[in-house]
């Protein structure tokens, strides 16, 4: 059958000029692209063979393989690991970020179907390749396919690729690489050594590298010497989390963190720990530097790499760490679970359970350690910060310790940077003041403009200002810290305590109970109540809301999805000595007094909610005042 063309996705043809010009600073990533790309197709035959050990085929010596070929200008990276049937081949390989593991499970049947996981990415690492070379074939055969269902795969990365049936007796995959004028020094034994020593002497596959032997041997037409190539291993083939901590250098950290994640940054920070007793198991958790693109969608699967006694089980176990820490990268290697360990077992197993338990308290102190350098915190805060707001929800039992990493954006921090813990915020407090008080709003520059800060101000109480949509959700689920209450300084019943009971706090004007009173009958049914403020110091006037409600933004949250939300009506607080106060209560005639009462009332719903149901309407109010 003669090879097809197909066109690559509209996407992948825009990563590879990516990829080629911009994405990876040091072009040797290709080889560790490709290199962890084997390494993965080999973990997924080897969880198969647990099961069915003929799929073997009687090559159970698994491998990686680097040949270079100077007449041709080719460089070969080959594996006998699962290989790829030519559907797969042109799915994989033409689309962007597919692993080829969804349909993996998919294929797999019965209880095999559930001791498996999602294995690896294939994701972006291939594409890599068409940073030195400028066209790329790919033979390929998958491990339960015969000898003439092999795949030719080819293309020059300009936006079509070639594919095909070939008869090919080995199984896995051999990519070759026929390297752009340029790139020529990769023809060159001691630079593959190099990077295979930087990027890949973690990996427990034995890599071998095509090279000259030390010794030579006579040609038989003349008396020269000709050089001897033989297959030599390049990497240590140990893995990396099994060797002691301090033989392992930061190096090494980082490097088998971008082997695990396909990430092409090094992490923020880690922590390797082997633990003895109750339970035997060996940790390694990264916090990455950036967050990944799908660290918010729901059904994306995040988790550690599962490992037993040195085998590869599962990717993305999800059960070893709690929702809020999916950012955390790495694995978890033990011998008290089975090898035939499958999801369910997983999720109802007392030694899973310590697991999550131990391995959660350890993410948890990484981070309480990173976040002792706070230009670092600051990084990772910026990156990773609403997700860990999850935390004191999702996990009471480590609520404290969660509270403790939290960062807030306050009336005395750094603009709008969330900086601020609330150690911090409780250390710095007067000596009577005994509650931790808050305020909620749609964005950081209502918060700080609020009115309802104004009194926090004058008697130079901090205040949090919180403006993420989570975090009405937080404040709404946690009580406290440290012993202190919230209190939300926007709430009905404000109470300051103390720290309000001042000669100049007993000396504050009222209003009449009648200038109250004109107040209600001009707003009628449109407010709850009206009454006198004793937390206003510039603005004219507030709503509050009489018990438990959300705000602006969170309505719209729910209104956007469909959800209706019940109407609120506030209680209106007017600040008797402002001028527009005074100047509307200057007014005889009822109706201008009315138009005054409304414009004072909705100026306040403006400026707590950020908008208004008839803007139109207030606007034409407001041009009325004015005009007289």
């Amino acid at each position: 059958m003669a090879a097809q063309v197909h066109g690559f996705q509209t996407e992948v043809a825009k990563l590879l000029n990516l990829l080629a010009n911009s994405l990876y600073s040091n072009k040797e990533i290709f080889l560790r692209e490709l290199v962890s790309n084997a390494s993965d197709a080999i973990d997924k035959l080897h969880f198969l063979s647990l099961t069915d050990a003929d799929l073997l085929q009687g090559d159970a010596e698994f491998k990686i393989r680097i040949k270079t070929d100077p007449t041709a200008n080719t460089l070969t990276i080959s594996d006998n690991g699962i290989g790829m049937t030519l559907e797969e081949a042109n799915e994989h390989l033409g689309t962007i970020a597919k692993s080829g593991t969804e349909a993996f499970m998919k294929s797999l049947s019965g209880d095999q179907a559930k001791d498996s996981e999602l294995i690896g990415q294939f994701g972006v690492g291939f594409y890599s390749c068409f940073i030195v070379a400028d066209r790329v074939t790919v033979l390929s055969r998958s491990v339960k396919a015969g000898v003439a269902e092999g795949v030719r795969w080819t293309s020059d990365g300009s936006g079509t690729f070639e594919s095909e049936h070939i008869e090919r007796a080995e199984r896995g995959t051999e990519i070759v690489l026929h390297l752009k004028p340029g790139e020529t020094d990769w023809l060159q034994t001691w630079k593959l050594r190099n990077a295979i020593t930087m990027y890949s002497d973690h990996i427990s596959t034995p890599v071998f590298l095509w090279e000259e032997q030390a010794e030579t041997v006579p040609d038989d037409n003349n008396a020269e010497k000709q050089p001897v190539f033989g297959w030599v291993q390049v990497n240590d083939a140990k893995a990396l989390w099994t060797r002691p901590t301090k033989d392992v250098s930061d190096d090494e950290y980082k490097a088998f963190y971008k082997h695990l994640s396909h990430d092409w940054e090094d992490p923020l920070t880690w922590s390797h720990n082997r633990v003895e007793g109750d339970l035997e198991y060996t940790s390694l958790l990264y916090v990455p530097k950036q967050a990944p693109w799908d660290l918010y969608t729901r059904d994306t699967q995040h988790g550690l790499k599962l490992f037993v006694q040195r085998v590869f089980i599962m990717d993305k176990a999800e059960q070893f760490l709690p929702h809020y820490l999916r950012f955390i990268r790495g694995l978890v290697d033990t011998n008290d679970l089975p090898l035939n360990v499958s999801r369910e077992l997983l999720q109802d197993s007392p030694v899973m359970q310590k697991l999550k338990k131990a391995l959660t308290k350890r993410s948890l102190s990484m981070l309480e350690k990173l976040s002792q350098n706070a230009e670092q915190y600051a990084a990772f805060w910026k990156q990773f910060g609403r997700v860990l707001k999850e935390g004191p929800i999702e996990d009471p039992a480590n609520r404290e310790a969660i509270m403790k990493l939290l960062r807030f954006a306050t009336t005395k921090g750094e603009g709008a940077e969330e900086s601020v813990s609330l150690t911090d915020y409780v250390a710095r407090m007067p000596e009577k003041q005994t509650k931790i008080y808050y305020l909620c709003a749609n964005t950081y520059e209502a918060a700080v403009h609020s009115p309802y800060l104004e009194v926090m101000r004058k008697k130079g109480i901090e205040v949090l200002l919180l403006s993420e949509r989570i975090d009405e959700w937080l404040m709404g689920n946690v009580t406290g810290f440290d012993g202190r209450d919230f209190v939300s300084v926007a709430s009905s019943d404000l109470e300051l305590g103390e720290l309000g009971d001042t000669e100049e706090t007993k000396e504050e004007k009222t209003l009449s109970d009648e200038s109250v009173a004109r107040f209600k009958i001009a707003l009628g049914e449109t407010v709850l109540d009206v009454r006198t403020s004793s937390r206003l110091i510039d603005s004219p006037s507030c709503i509050v809301s009489d018990g438990p409600t959300m705000t602006a933004q969170m309505r719209r949250f729910f209104e956007a999805n469909g959800q209706q939300v019940p109407e609120v009506k506030y209680t209106l607080e007017i600040n008797p000595s402002h001028p527009i106060i005074l100047k509307a209560l200057e007014q005889v005639d009822s109706d201008k007094f009315a138009d005054w009462a409304r414009f004072i009332y909705e100026q306040a719903l403006l400026a707590d909610q950020g908008a208004l149901k008839d803007p139109a309407a207030f606007i034409k109010s407001l041009n009325k005042l004015l005009l007289g």
